[in-house]
């Protein structure tokens, strides 16, 4: 039997309800300025992931991976793509986002330190977060609803050494068992936590703000015996519940203004980005998302889930064989051979919000023949939504 592209494309959300995603869109390029000039130019990927976009039909989106250069590259997409129809097959055409924020990020920031210990400054792995140049791998959140800008908080700026009890790398010794850390003391000092950086977007929706918890820690992989990736990217997730938690122990926590503290007890917040951490297979340390995904202050019951994604693992096989996980519920399609397809892309509402419906746009092959094949091939992660109600 035939799929429609009704199938594809989702209702809009009821009265009261508030549709959010997030979709690492890999808009990363390898050069700056790059990804301005094939905006500009009439990009196809930029184009696919609109279509995606649009299909889905999304009220506040966070984007990763849209190089950040001023601001200019996240304008282009939201003016050039998102708002006008993509394929004359969808319905709805076009998104109505009316607002969009994106700042600086730590990405390809010289540290002027050898981070990587292999006698230069200057690599990628130098800089604050890797990346090839300031921006690389950047994110923006766009909405339809209005951004509070002046009650932004941002945390680029947050030394990972102000973290109480961080997992600063170490090195082993293979015959003595001795311990000794990765980086010297004057360098731990000055490191920053966030490889990209941490955002509060509080949104105004009728008489209630939401408040978006943006992210992009790094991958816990590319690194040595030190796994100081994996350290990192731990940390990076155990800042955000401690900052959505608000304990008395959070109060540790700086943003970039220099006001301290954590997200009041009763906001309304959703958790939203690419954690590069699945709960239960790959490469990172697990224990940091799964402490995430069982905070008291975090819903996290409904677990958003694809028919493509259960296509993919069967097809693909190989790594994904010896999952643990629901391969419905996988977000990212990487390397068979290596680490296989995993659930690290996340939307997670505070306690204080119902969740009404979600899923993982990643179409089946049927489904995908009825608009553009090629449009699963757009980025290797999918969008991850979900609807949601902000109780009172």
């Amino acid at each position: 039997m035939g799929q429609s592209t009704a199938e594809l494309a989702l209702p809009a959300p009821a009265n009261g309800v508030v549709r959010v995603a997030t979709f690492n869109v890999a808009l990363n390029r390898k050069e700056a300025g790059q990804l301005v000039q094939d905006l500009k130019e009439g990009d196809e990927q930029a184009k696919r992931i609109a279509a995606i976009v649009q299909l889905v039909r999304p009220d506040v989106l966070l984007a990763n991976e849209v190089d950040y250069s001023g601001g200019e590259a996240a304008k282009i997409l939201l003016n050039e793509y998102f708002k006008k129809p993509q394929n004359p097959k969808l319905q709805p055409e076009a998104c109505d986002f009316g607002y969009y924020y994106t700042a600086a990020v730590n990405t390809g920031v010289s540290s002027g330190l050898d981070l990587n210990l292999n006698g230069r400054n200057t690599d990628s792995d130098d800089g604050w977060g890797y990346g090839a140049f300031p921006g690389q791998y950047g994110m923006a959140v766009y909405s339809k609803y209005p951004i509070s800008d002046s009650a932004v908080r941002t945390f680029q700026m947050f030394k990972w050494s102000d973290m109480p009890n961080a997992k600063r790398p170490k090195l082993v010794d293979k015959v003595t068992g001795a311990e000794t850390f990765f980086h010297s003391d004057a360098v731990w000092k000055q490191l920053r936590l966030s490889s990209k950086s941490h955002w509060d977007v509080p949104i105004k929706i009728g008489e209630s703000t939401l408040h978006v918890i943006a992210s992009h820690p790094t991958p816990p992989v590319f690194d040595g015996p030190e796994d100081r990736n994996g350290c990192r990217n731990h940390d990076e997730i155990r800042l955000i519940q401690d900052y959505v938690e608000g304990t008395a122990e959070a109060g540790y926590i700086v943003d970039d203004k220099g006001k301290a503290g954590p997200l009041g007890l009763s906001a309304k917040f959703v958790i939203m980005g690419d954690l590069n951490s699945d709960p239960n297979d790959g490469s990172g340390i697990a224990q940091g998302i799964l402490a995430l995904l069982s905070s008291k202050r975090v819903a996290a019951n409904f677990v958003p889930e694809s028919k493509g994604g259960v296509e993919a693992s069967k097809l693909q096989g190989k790594a994904n064989e010896k999952h643990k996980g629901n391969p419905a519920n996988d977000t990212g399609d990487f390397n068979d051979n290596s680490a296989g397809n995993l659930r690290i892309d996340f939307v997670l509402p505070s306690s204080n919000c119902k969740i009404v419906g979600g899923g993982v746009f990643w179409p089946t092959a049927d489904h995908l023949k009825v608009i553009d094949p090629k449009l699963v091939d757009a980025s290797d992660h999918h969008l991850v939504w979900l609807d949601i109600q902000l109780l009172q």
